[in-house]
């Protein structure tokens, strides 16, 4: 039996979607940094405070991705305390407990905005990590979706002055989310942090690039230039100084 055109493609695309999670499963394992930990003595409040979600099957903390960025973005901010929270969540193939993280980091983030309002708050993620921060912006609730435990809704708006920035990397898009978890809605950033986001996604990433089909390019982020920019993003947001020479990208943004 002949097998159409498209038939091939979707099969060689979900194909690829999966082979890159393998292959950056094994790329983590070897290249992930130690987990980021807090600049500030634990009993005060730091100036920032970066909440990151690892991507998936990264060890805990905020993964290889998450810790070129937070290297990056700390370089850039001399003479300020930065405190750094890996998000709680299993990060593996059951891509349903995403919800843990998106309960995590919500909480989170309200705790500090809580305790120490004058702290700039930075939400972040990689991979299925960037879904979790996503999804923690949302300002509703999607149409027939029922909460899981440890979710009451989205977050005061109130929080949202809390939160200076998002930097989001290899955001999955809604073809492959459907892929994952044919129940998972669609990532809408909310109103009130869409002005302060950045979604940045390498040039032929499956996992967020249309038609993309290179496997290296989801895991290259750490590596290619992304965090550096995205930490100039985020430094301009938290009012320092612009970077001495602008940071030249071979890569896409999105969103």
């Amino acid at each position: 039996m002949s097998t159409s055109p498209q038939s091939w493609a979707n099969r060689a695309a979900r194909s690829a979607i999966f082979a890159a999670l393998a292959v950056f499963a094994v790329v983590a394992g070897l290249f992930a940094g130690p987990a980021a930990t807090a600049n500030a003595a634990d009993d005060s409040c730091a100036d920032v405070a970066v909440v990151f979600a690892r991507g998936t099957f990264e060890g805990p903390g905020v993964g290889a991705t998450g810790q070129s960025f937070v290297d990056a973005l700390t370089a850039r901010l001399p003479g300020q305390s930065v405190s750094v929270y890996g998000v709680n969540y299993p990060a593996s193939l059951d891509f349903g407990r995403a919800v843990d993280g998106i309960a995590d980091a919500t909480n989170k983030i309200q705790q500090i905005a809580a305790e120490c309002p004058d702290t700039k708050i930075v939400l972040g993620g990689y991979s299925q990590g960037a879904a979790v921060a996503g999804y923690s912006t949302s300002a509703t609730v999607p149409a027939g979706f029922v909460l899981p435990a440890g979710l009451s809704g989205p977050m005061p708006a109130s929080v949202a002055s809390h939160v200076s920035a998002v930097a989001l990397f290899g955001t999955p898009d809604n073809w492959v989310l459907n892929v994952a978890d044919r129940s998972a809605p669609p990532i809408v950033i909310g109103d009130q942090y869409v002005g302060k986001t950045l979604q940045l996604c390498a040039v032929g990433d499956p996992i967020c690039y249309p038609g993309g089909l290179d496997r290296s390019a989801h895991s290259s982020y750490k590596s290619n230039g992304m965090t550096v920019q995205a930490a100039d993003f985020v430094a301009a947001r938290l009012g320092a100084a612009a970077p001495a020479a602008p940071v030249v990208q071979a890569a896409a943004q999105v969103g």
